[in-house]
């Protein structure tokens, strides 16, 4: 315990200034997906503070970032028309809390492990591009869709495409120049100014940049009144007048409502979704980790089933693992996940005492921070190293990237899954049965597993060896051989006499592979060939 505070205290240096960077990436998301969510804003930041104190607190996670995440947005948006009342809403998260308890004491995060690295560094590229791609209306002044959405189709016919054109026909001038020139700070801060100076490292860029976005914003409104940005280009948190105004954002379930069906579906999708959606992140941020530290996935459903259950009980959204933050808190520096604790502690202290500075915030300062973000994670150089480890990694890694683009996160993962398992199922294919010859000598060797899947090419290869030839089966390497298998070689050893092929097939010690006979060996030697065209003339 007190080695753990020694170094919790020891990474603190770093562990602020990226919590700063991951509220200021925080605090647009939360909202915005509340607002594509149906729900109430508030209930966003609910299920921000909760992913960064209660969840941050009970994970295993040294630098996963929870809250309320764009791949839930349609699941609460059904669910809430169907229910018609946000309270029933609520107990639905609360109970969906309670079966990702169950998931996690069953052991079901090793689900996890079975997803190929190449789809989990697809994942990453395709949110670094969707980050790019959607956060570059907002960036123009251009907020027709909520920032945070993941999703290819919008509201209204567009997609992520023609949203990106459409912006091009609707800029305002003063976001699109905020815009501008926060990216230019972003980048010049963090590859020129910072590295400087050990102080300097400490700051965060993204501090600075919503500090003159905001400086610049209200600059314009003495000296260019027609290019101030409005209140829609700008964060909305709702505003208290008094303690109990305060209070009354929060929410609670309406027990009431528990007899009632869709609630318990929606309790279910929600928790099998928001786990899937964990794991997959979990995966990409012990992958970022430069510690490449591994987080126990069960424990993960754990905390996530806690941090939801609170969430529904005080009136949040449901909440996940979400990769953005957590790349910005990677990106930010952070150490240990006292820097996902602070970011929720801060956006609990920042909606209670200073919520109208906050509202001074342009969007579109906030979204050169996630395009900064986005490009970190989609760098070229990333897909050109993929191309060079072979079309086995390249294929799905980019087929990944563009079913993400073309769909949303889960059905992209879905698909990168798919071809993955096809390449791996190739790659075993392949390595599973070696065949070389020497004159008439023949060895084949069976290794891993040879599934029904390789009899085609067995039977074709064992039919080819010519008259008059030795072949030796070596199968001790094998731990699984299909029965389909053992029958074409033993098939095999009845009728190569015939053709004056000895051979002799060598079996494992150690297992039964299915072999009729005793014994380690089994030898069928040649008889007297007799050519089919002398045997015509007969």
């Amino acid at each position: 315990m007190v080695q753990k505070v020694k170094q919790y205290a020891s990474a603190l240096r770093y562990d602020f200034p990226s919590s700063v960077v991951v509220f200021l990436v925080a605090l647009p998301l939360c909202l915005g997906i509340a607002l594509g969510s149906g729900a109430p804003l508030f209930s966003g930041i609910i299920a921000g503070i909760v992913g960064g104190i209660v969840i941050g607190a009970l994970s295993g996670s040294q630098l996963s970032v929870s809250g309320p995440a764009a791949g839930l947005t349609a699941i609460v948006v059904v669910a809430i028309g169907k229910l018609q009342v946000f309270e029933a809403f609520l107990l639905a998260v609360v109970l969906g809390g309670i079966f990702q308890i169950i998931l996690g004491s069953l052991k079901a995060g090793i689900l996890g492990d079975y997803i190929p690295s190449s789809v989990i560094k697809g994942m990453l590229a395709a949110i670094g591009l969707i980050l790019i791609l959607k956060q570059f209306p907002h960036m123009v002044g251009y907020d027709k869709d909520y920032p945070g959405d993941e999703t290819f189709s919008q509201s209204g016919g567009d997609n992520t495409f023609s949203a990106l054109f459409g912006s091009l026909g609707h800029l305002l001038p003063g976001a699109l120049m905020v815009g501008i020139v926060s990216l230019i700070i972003m980048i010049v801060w963090e590859k020129y100014i910072a590295p400087k100076s050990r102080f300097l490292k400490l700051v965060p860029g993204p501090l600075i940049v919503v500090v003159i976005a905001v400086v610049i914003n209200e600059t314009l409104r003495s000296v260019a009144p027609e290019l101030v940005i409005k209140e829609s280009h700008l964060v909305k948190i709702p505003v208290a007048d008094s303690v109990d105004g305060f209070l009354s954002f929060f929410t609670f379930p309406d027990f009431s409502h528990i007899t009632n069906p869709v609630v318990w579906t929606t309790a279910i999708t929600i928790a099998i979704v928001a786990s899937l959606e964990t794991l997959l992140n979990i995966e990409a941020a012990d992958d970022l980790d430069p510690y490449q530290r591994v987080t126990p996935t069960n424990r993960e459903l754990m905390a996530q089933g806690a941090g939801n259950m609170l969430s529904g009980l005080i009136g949040g959204l449901p909440i996940t693992s979400v990769v953005v933050r957590t790349s910005a808190n990677i990106n930010g520096g952070a150490k240990t996940k006292m820097s996902t604790i602070f970011h929720g502690m801060l956006l609990l202290l920042s909606v209670s005492f200073i919520p109208t500075v906050l509202n001074l915030i342009p969007l579109s300062a906030l979204a050169a921070i996630l395009i900064f973000t986005g490009y970190k994670l989609a760098k070229p150089s990333l897909f050109i190293k993929f191309y060079k480890k072979g079309w086995d990694q390249f294929l799905p890694f980019v087929l990944t990237v563009a079913a993400i683009l073309l769909t949303d996160l889960l059905k992209g993962i879905l698909i990168g899954c798919v071809v993955g398992l096809f390449f791996v199922i190739r790659s075993n294919f392949k390595s599973a049965v070696l065949v070389v010859s020497d004159a008439n000598k023949y060895l084949f060797r069976l290794r891993k597993d040879v599934s029904f899947l390789n009899k085609p090419i067995i039977k074709n290869r064992l039919e080819k060896v010519p008259a008059n030839s030795s072949v030796l089966i070596d199968a001790t390497r094998a731990d699984f051989i299909d029965k389909d298998i053992v029958e074409v070689i033993e098939d095999f050893l009845k009728h190569a006499p015939l053709k004056g092929i000895t051979v002799e097939l060598k079996k494992s010690h150690f297992k039964d592979q299915g072999f009729s006979g005793n014994g380690s060996k089994v030898v069928a030697k040649a008889k007297p060939f007799v050519p089919e065209k002398e045997m015509a003339e007969a």
